[in-house]
């Protein structure tokens, strides 16, 4: 089969097509001809060297796709060949086929085209985890996600107005901001003209808001801690400017503050599995009803990979990029 292929680290010329061998398929694992591919951010930084797949995992990037089934493992009894799944991988997804453990398949939900729901495994896990599972937003509570036009946000906007939250974002541009509005935020806030603190707290008359979900790091801790209402949780799910900072924590014990962070591609089978579990049960009901739909901002040829990796590190495009073997 054909695969994208690290060649050394660094920026998105060292990805190529290449021809490799095809993957191996365990008896608990689902053999998918894959349809689409989805970017995540953690793509670019395994090209860099600075994320690298788990110990067992494919060496190729890529943690989410969509396809056909060609082949089950003997101990896989919900999956037959010719099924049209969704997958979470922990790498392998810029290739013509993956093999990936039948716990981390998903059915491709009605009303949602092959291609398009290759965007919906990784964000859907992610969100549904982090914000969820975890930080636990429930209905009424308001939800601040920082980056809003991403991938992760403009599933994060759908998702906790299904669950009936109040959704503020912040976004750098008005394209985007209009887009997050058109997506169901309640409060959009240009990062690049207003203070988030001021207008969060201008919008919750002083309190803050109680969940907030940020890809940022470093330089908005401070300011995501003074954005918080008592009992607020703040969940850190990148570091894209920047991991030291320094805080004054008394912040955090007068409001009794919860700071969690956590990634997917290295918690155990069982986890993703859960997590799995979770999202077909409490996320694919949105989607089907329509309430939760894919944001797909472009669709490449695979042998593009390097100018999708461009499009993703620009930062200027708006919901998900697409990779087509």
């Amino acid at each position: 089969m054909k695969a994208i292929v690290i060649t050394c680290l660094g920026g998105p010329e060292v990805l190529q097509l290449l021809e490799v061998d095809d993957p191996e398929v365990g008896d608990n694992d689902v053999l998918i001809r894959i349809a689409a591919a989805a970017l995540n951010r953690a793509d670019t930084l395994q090209r860099k060297g600075l994320h690298p797949p788990p110990k067992g995992s494919s060496e190729f990037p890529g943690l989410e796709c969509s396809g056909t089934v060609e082949a089950v493992g003997k101990n896989v009894a919900r999956w037959k060949i010719g099924d049209q799944v969704c997958a979470l991988l922990s790498g392998g997804g810029y290739a013509e086929k993956v093999a990936v453990p039948a716990g981390q398949v998903l059915p491709v939900p009605a009303g949602v085209s092959l291609k398009d729901a290759a965007s919906l495994p990784e964000v859907a896990c992610t969100v549904w985890s982090t914000v969820f599972m975890m930080s636990k937003l429930s209905v009424g509570e308001t939800f601040l996600v920082h980056g809003g036009s991403s991938g992760i946000g403009t599933f994060a906007i759908q998702i906790a107005k299904y669950m009936r939250a109040k959704v503020f974002v912040t976004a750098g541009s008005e394209e985007k901001l209009a887009a997050c509005k058109d997506l169901g935020a309640d409060v959009c806030i240009n990062y690049k003209t207003e203070d988030f603190v001021a207008r969060v707290k201008e919008e919750t008359q002083g309190k803050g808001v109680d969940v907030i979900l940020d890809s940022i790091g470093g330089p908005y801790y401070q300011r995501n801690l003074d954005s918080l209402n008592l009992d607020g949780r703040l969940f850190l799910l990148g570091f894209m400017s920047g991991t030291v900072t320094q805080v004054d924590l008394k912040v955090m014990l007068a409001r009794r503050l919860t700071v969690q962070s956590a990634g997917l591609r290295n918690r155990s089978l069982e986890n993703k599995a859960s997590i799995v579990s979770e999202v077909e049960k409490n996320v694919w009901p949105a989607i089907v009803e329509g309430k939760v739909k894919p944001v797909v901002y472009k669709c490449l040829p695979l042998s593009e990979a390097a100018e999708a990796h461009r499009l993703i590190e620009s930062s200027n495009h708006i919901g998900k990029i697409l990779l087509i073997p």
